[in-house]
């Protein structure tokens, strides 16, 4: 068996044992579904290739203002990060990227990886649909409000979009 077949089969075994819904398709690559609080579902590729696997999770689309400030608060972000960090595609999409030796994958590594992906997607969620988003969800709430419909999926900002005049 290749080290590559092995990394495979490691990377399958914790996913079934840890029951983390996954999907593999062909490359091999496990397409991984992480639940999250902020954001509710966070989708990771682990792509193992002939010297590493590569991971990559989309956290959320190109920031509709303030892409400089987002992109600031990225970098800033990357400096304390563990095996993966914040880039963007030629959209502007923005991701989490990483790349780990085959030879250092087993179970707490990917443990620490997924845990980390986790972890960053979900914690940096909201504050980046605050710094590139809040016109469009300030419009959302004024567009719910008026109409009386529910609000549910924007109360976490509701400080910030109830009173917009006082920020």
């Amino acid at each position: 068996m290749s080290e590559k077949e092995s990394v495979s089969a490691e990377i399958r075994a914790y996913l079934e044992l840890n029951e983390i819904e996954f999907e593999e398709i062909a490359g091999p690559t496990f397409v991984v579904t992480l639940p999250g609080v902020k954001k509710l579902k966070t989708n990771v590729a682990l792509r193992v290739g002939t010297h590493a696997v590569s991971v990559s999770a989309f956290v959320a689309r190109c920031p509709e203002e303030n892409a400089d400030k987002v992109h600031a608060w990225l970098l800033e972000k990357n400096r304390r990060m563990y095996g993966v960090a914040f880039s963007i595609d030629q959209y502007g999409d923005i991701y989490l990227t990483g790349r780990v030796a085959l030879r250092a994958i087993d179970d707490h590594e990917l443990d620490r990886l997924l845990g980390s992906v986790l972890e960053y997607a979900d914690e940096s969620f909201n504050p980046i649909l605050e710094l590139g988003f809040l016109s469009a969800m300030q419009r959302e709430w004024d567009w719910r409000i008026s109409r009386g419909e529910p609000t549910f999926n924007l109360e976490a900002w509701r400080h910030l979009l109830e009173h917009p005049s006082e920020q």
